[in-house]
C-alpha cells in the first residue's frame, strides 16, 4: 500500500497545477507558460516542454489565443512566439489560480 501511495505522490509532483486539477493537453500548455511567463516560446518548444504532439499544441494555441489569453509576441523565421498575454484579465486569472494551487500542493505535501 505505501509503494502505492508513494507512486502516486511522486506522479503528483510530475504533474503542473493546473494538469493535476484538470488533466489535458490545454493545462499543460498552459502549466509550462505559467512556470516560463518571461519568455516566449515556438509551439514546437511549447509541444515539447508540455509533453504534447505538435499538432495538438498548434490545436490548443489557436484556441488560446483566439481568446486572448496566448498573444503571439514575435516571428523568428517562420516559427511563431507565443507567451501568456500580459494584457489579457484571463490569463493574469489562469497565472493566479496555477500559482495559488501549487503553494497549496506543496503545503499539502
Amino acid at each position: 500500500m505505501k509503494a502505492k501511495t508513494k507512486l502516486i505522490q511522486d506522479k503528483a509532483l510530475e504533474e503542473g497545477p493546473l494538469e493535476h486539477l484538470f488533466p489535458c493537453s490545454t493545462s499543460k500548455i498552459l502549466d509550462f507558460l505559467c512556470v516560463f511567463k518571461k519568455y516566449d516560446y515556438s509551439i514546437s518548444d511549447i509541444a515539447k516542454n508540455a509533453g504534447i504532439t505538435f499538432k495538438t499544441a498548434l490545436n490548443e494555441i489557436r484556441k488560446l489565443e483566439s481568446q486572448g489569453v496566448l498573444v503571439n509576441s514575435r516571428d523568428v523565421g517562420k516559427a511563431k512566439m507565443y507567451q501568456l498575454n500580459p494584457d489579457s484579465a484571463q490569463a493574469q486569472s489562469i497565472n493566479k489560480l496555477a500559482l495559488d494551487l501549487a503553494f497549496k500542493r506543496l503545503k499539502v505535501k
